[in-house]
């Protein structure tokens, strides 16, 4: 059973990576368009599958989406300042 876990681990990374690469959005891809980082995650199941967990996936950068702004309270009851004026 030992020597199949590299198999079978390399074979769920691909999986996974190949449906992660047809469910992200195509304008959001990374270095290369989508059917490109397809074709490597399939034809090159590790090297195509690390490329796009390293390279290809998209960030909330590439999607678009706002930076998190760590600095502030998300609710009133979290501002220290809010719940000194109550």
């Amino acid at each position: 059973m030992g020597r199949f876990l590299p198999l079978v681990i390399v074979a769920l990374l691909t999986i996974y990576c190949v449906v992660e690469v047809a469910q992200a959005p195509p304008y959001a891809v990374r270095r290369a368009p989508r059917w490109l980082w397809a074709v490597a995650v399939i034809c090159l199941p590790l090297a195509g599958a690390l490329g796009w967990l390293f390279l290809g996936r998209p960030t909330a950068e590439s999607r678009g989406e706002p930076g998190r702004n760590l600095g502030r309270p998300k609710a009133p009851d979290d501002d220290v300042d809010f719940l000194r004026g109550l």
